[in-house]
């Protein structure tokens, strides 16, 4: 099955094909780094990390950017409200953000750009639109004329009539932005400088760039005049989303991306997260609190990532419980591939579940389809387990359990869902197989002098050391708890 995509722009699925054969160019739109990334920052990056993952699972070459809004509002009034400076403000929430990120097992982007670090880009691109008709200075600011772009709303599919309509009891007159513009639609492509403000030269006077212009400029600089894939969440449709698109294609005349995809918001508790209801969660608040990172994984990664998403106290403990399952599969060749004869080699994968992960995922990217397929596998290799720890053998042949394993730990992999080898730290930390094989001779020598309590006590001593044993007339078989 091809691998087909609502795209936002058509609004219907399509097929995905690529403008070059083979390769993908991928820009999502980052963070503005002023505070802790939160919940809903947790859901974008983990779906776009997923969605690159799986694209390159199927054969794909992915150039993946993701950017930094360094220059903001926001980031000013925390700098001053910290006796700080943007760029201190800026640089230590980066740090953060990698931090959490880290924690969640996102992989990083191939490239960062920040829009400090893209003026020159920036400036160009405001000086061919002035050149082409689409922006216009006034006194330090230049703006762009919405007007002049005859499919201004394609993406969000907004008309200027309805906008208007909405607007006009917002608007002031009497602001002076407002009294710059040409016409109340335009939008702000660079600010002229104020007291106080950072700012950079430029050909209008000093001051800083919009915030729609940034992301224009860094994905042409970054991946050229089309790209494969524009994504990011679904607020920023309109107007950030459609705003680059005007920019862009009224300078190149191309279409700035072929696909156009985004993820919906996080609730909490039916409520839109937002610090004034006290509901506003980051990342790190949350797995400080003991949350396993891969049951926030899990948690994004069963909802459609077009839909919004609800974060409940069962949502989270529902996810957690189907991580056990999940890490119980993934961890069942470390506890049991050597006792069952497997070799170091790696084992080939079942085609058959592969294909059907990859038809289901294919669907507009459905990961909750395909985790359906990882927790099938999981569940049979945890019911094998069982059986291997009460009769010392399993049903299936070990070597299509290797298999199994395999390929569960392989698709695991696609939707960024890893069990670290705890195994190996249960025992450094538990007596050793010798040891344990020691304490259950002396055991049988207790119970063959009919000396029950001491037999007792030794079952109850690897007991609290995380060994059970189990009696059967074959003998005493032990596993680690």
């Amino acid at each position: 099955m091809t691998l087909t995509l609502y795209n936002t722009l058509t609004r219907r699925q399509e097929p995905f094909t690529t403008v070059e054969p083979g390769k993908v160019k991928m820009y999502y739109c980052g963070v503005t780094v002023y505070d802790y990334c939160h919940l809903g920052h947790a859901r974008a990056c983990i779906v776009w990390d997923v969605v690159r993952r799986y694209l390159k699972f199927i054969g794909y070459e992915v150039r993946y950017i993701q950017n930094f809004t360094d220059i903001d509002d926001k980031i000013l009034n925390r700098a001053r409200q910290e006796h700080s400076t943007m760029e201190a403000v800026a640089d230590r929430f980066i740090k953060a953000y990698f931090e959490d990120m880290t924690r969640l097992g996102i992989k990083e982007a191939d490239e960062y750009p920040r829009a400090t670090h893209t003026m020159d880009g920036i400036q160009r691109l405001i000086h061919e639109l002035e050149n082409k008709g689409f922006a216009y200075p006034a006194d330090g600011d230049v703006y762009y004329a919405v007007r002049q772009f005859s499919e201004y709303g394609k993406l969000s599919g907004r008309k200027l009539e309805d906008l208007r309509a909405g607007a006009s009891d917002r608007v002031n007159v009497e602001d002076p932005e407002y009294q710059k513009k040409k016409d109340p639609f335009d939008f702000a492509l660079w600010k002229a400088a104020k007291a106080g403000e950072p700012a950079w030269q430029s050909p209008w006077g000093a001051g800083r760039p919009g915030w729609h212009i940034e992301c224009s400029a860094m994905v042409r600089d970054r991946l050229g005049e089309t790209i494969d894939i524009h994504a990011g969440g679904e607020d920023l449709v309109f107007p950030h989303h459609e705003n680059e698109i005007a920019q862009s294609e009224a300078v190149t005349g191309k279409p700035l991306s072929r696909y156009w995809l985004h993820n919906g918001m996080v609730k909490v508790d039916g409520e839109k997260m937002s610090k004034s209801l006290g509901n506003f969660t980051t990342i790190r608040d949350l797995l400080d609190r003991g949350v396993d990172p891969m049951a926030v994984r899990l948690f994004v990664l069963t909802a459609q990532y077009r839909k919004p998403i609800d974060f409940t106290h069962e949502a989270l403990t529902a996810a957690t419980n189907g991580w056990h399952t999940l890490k119980e599969g993934l961890l069942f060749g470390y506890q049991y591939g050597e006792k069952l004869g497997w070799g170091v080699e790696n084992s080939s994968l079942l085609t058959e579940t592969v294909e059907r992960f990859c038809e289901v995922v294919n669907d507009d990217f459905n990961f909750p389809g395909g985790l359906t397929v990882l927790f099938e596998l999981a569940k049979k290799l945890q019911r094998e387990g069982n059986i291997f720890v009460h009769q010392g053998k399993t049903e299936t042949p070990p070597d299509e359990l290797k298999k199994q394993w395999h390929t569960l730990v392989t698709l695991a992999g696609v939707l960024g869902l890893e069990a670290k080898k705890e195994a190996e730290t249960t025992t450094s930390v538990g007596p050793s197989d010798a040891e344990i094989e020691a304490k259950i001779q002396q055991r049988q020598q207790a119970r063959q002098a009919k000396n029950f309590a001491e037999s007792d006590r030794i079952r109850n001593e690897l007991l609290a050391q995380g060994i059970t044993l189990i009696d059967s007339r074959d003998g005493t078989r032990w596993h680690r708890n």
